[in-house]
């Protein structure tokens, strides 16, 4: 997340899934974060999860969300 207050702790967000090759990838909608790439194995089943944390670091903002899976 490149900005602080688009999301705090206790929001329900809703993932969207990008298919690479090799991985996936999933975006906070709308527009508010990106995760890193994730393997097949490591791929989620849930769509929509409850922001557990947000935390500043000098690279930026961390959203850190917790599933039901």
């Amino acid at each position: 997340m490149e900005r602080p207050g688009l999301c705090k702790a206790g929001d329900e967000l809703t993932l969207k899934e990008t298919a690479l090759p090799n991985s996936y990838f999933y975006t906070l909608e709308h527009a508010i974060a990106m995760s890193g790439n994730y393997s097949t194995i490591e791929r989620l089943k849930s769509r929509k999860g409850t922001v557990k944390e947000v935390k500043e670091t000098p690279r930026g903002f961390y959203v850190i969300m917790e599933f039901d899976e």
